[in-house]
């Protein structure tokens, strides 16, 4: 049987992948996706507290999350191919355009 354990471990796992991801990689689009996979880490989380305890209210919660996600999602990937189209490049470390 799979516990609330499983799921929070697999959960930290994807926030750490996440957050690795976004620390060592340089280009935008994937930046981006481990945002996104920080963000399922979190509904993961939400999920299963709520089958635990059983609430709906982690899933109302999951919902708006992935409204956010995807609001997330548009903008960035409206802004990566701005870059792409002006700069010619998504590695971050070029980008000073929002740079002091």
């Amino acid at each position: 049987m799979i516990t609330l354990t499983h799921y929070l471990v697999a959960s930290a796992l994807l926030f750490a992948i996440g957050l690795v991801g976004i620390l060592t990689r340089r280009n935008v689009l994937m930046i981006l996706l481990s945002i996104e996979l920080i963000f399922n880490a979190a509904n993961l989380a939400f999920v299963a507290y709520a089958r635990a305890w059983g609430d709906v209210g982690g899933q109302v919660v999951v919902f708006f999350i992935i409204t956010v996600a995807a609001a997330e999602v548009t903008v960035g990937l409206a802004i990566a191919v701005l870059l792409s189209r002006q700069l010619k490049t998504l590695n971050a470390d070029e980008i000073s355009l929002l740079k002091w």
